[in-house]
């Protein structure tokens, strides 16, 4: 299998007001041990701060990739000759398709925050998952990948 001539590599970071907020967690650790003094409210700020940042950077840390004929998802290794027919989905199908359209057998790698998103079909019949969901700021970026990718093992 040959590497994809557009190789793709998205990182689905946290939004950068959950940064803010992990300060304010770790303010209001520093005001719970307010009444210790200041070394424990010193250390319920930095703690408490570095915690929930750890939170939101682990939560942000999934990866999309396209390589070596393969889409990687998080932990999701799927061949590309296993996908089928692709579809961008902007704001508004999103949504849609992340709750009341949502098949429960699909592979869902999905953020909130992002709003756009693609939707790919899993022709593998081996495979009981119908299609991948995958948050995208890149939607058609990602599948013109996936495309090229297909193209190059075929």
């Amino acid at each position: 299998m040959e590497p994809s001539a557009t190789p793709f590599e998205e990182r689905l970071t946290a939004p950068k007001s959950w940064w803010a907020v992990s300060l304010l967690v770790g303010v209001a650790m520093a005001l719970v041990l307010l009444p210790f003094g200041t070394l424990p409210l010193l250390g319920g700020l930095v703690g408490g701060t570095a915690v929930a940042a750890v939170a939101a950077s682990s939560y942000g840390s999934i990866r999309l990739r396209v390589v070596g004929g393969s889409l990687i998802a998080g932990d999701a290794k799927i061949p590309v000759t296993a996908l089928g027919e692709a579809h961008v989905l902007d704001p508004e199908e999103a949504r849609a398709w992340r709750t009341y359209k949502a098949d429960t057998r699909a592979f869902m790698l999905l953020r909130a925050y992002i709003p756009t998103a693609v939707r790919i079909e899993v022709t593998d019949p081996e495979d009981p998952t119908p299609y991948l969901y995958l948050s995208t700021r890149e939607p058609e970026r990602l599948l013109e990948a996936v495309r090229q990718a297909r193209a190059a093992v075929a």
